[in-house]
């Protein structure tokens, strides 16, 4: 076989056009050894060696991916750019965040003026709902006199007292929301704080030692 591949070598010399190419070689699936001046379209499948015309191997050549490999390869190649990109953008916020809070006083600061706005709105709407409850008090003492039959209740002493349930619930919905916003808020603020901190240790340790 070596004889082979040495007489095979020394004839591509010759042939024109072959002196400073390449000979391509490779095994079939059939066992058959397989040489040209030209990849091989029988070995895309398997590994192709491609040699000097004096039989030095100048490089090997994988088998051409199958259409399910190359998508792999290309969802793999996707989310390692995502991810890169991921990481390029904490980092973004990251220094964007240590730029903005320099202390945990600042820090602080900013978290009691975010729960001050809120604690704000809903003393208003607190104050409105106690206006709806003075007002409710007021419609119940008009329906007194109709208090044993409240079919008898008069068409506009009905609607008011509609609308005034409808407000009071609307009331008690918006204040539920502004507790959620106040501890949806202190959840932001310790998160932050917690990344704060190691972003704060980070700058006060010395680059050699980190």
């Amino acid at each position: 076989m070596t004889q082979l591949l040495i007489g095979l070598l020394l004839a591509a010399v010759h042939l024109p056009g072959m002196g400073q190419g390449s000979i391509y070689t490779c095994t079939d699936n059939k066992g058959n050894r397989l040489t040209s001046d030209r990849p091989l379209r029988e070995c895309m499948d398997r590994e192709q060696r491609e040699l000097s015309p004096t039989g030095t191997l100048r490089r090997t050549i994988p088998p051409t991916p199958t259409a399910a490999e190359r998508a792999a390869e290309e969802e793999k190649a996707r989310k390692a750019t995502e991810e890169r990109e991921r990481q390029a953008e904490e980092k973004r916020r990251e220094r964007a965040l240590v730029a903005r809070y320099a202390s945990r006083a600042e820090h602080d600061k900013e978290r009691a003026a975010a729960l001050q706005t809120v604690d704000a709105v809903a003393k208003s709407a607190q104050a409105r709902a106690t206006e709806l409850q003075a007002q409710r008090q007021k419609l119940d003492e008009d329906t007194g006199f109709y208090r044993n039959d409240p079919a008898k209740y008069p068409a506009a002493l009905r609607r008011q007292l509609e609308e005034n349930d409808s407000n009071m619930a609307s009331q008690k919905r918006f204040l539920l929301q502004q507790d959620e916003e106040k501890k949806r808020i202190n959840q932001r603020f310790d998160d932050e704080l917690e990344q704060l901190r190691r972003l704060w240790a980070q700058q006060a340790t010395p680059a050699a030692v980190r």
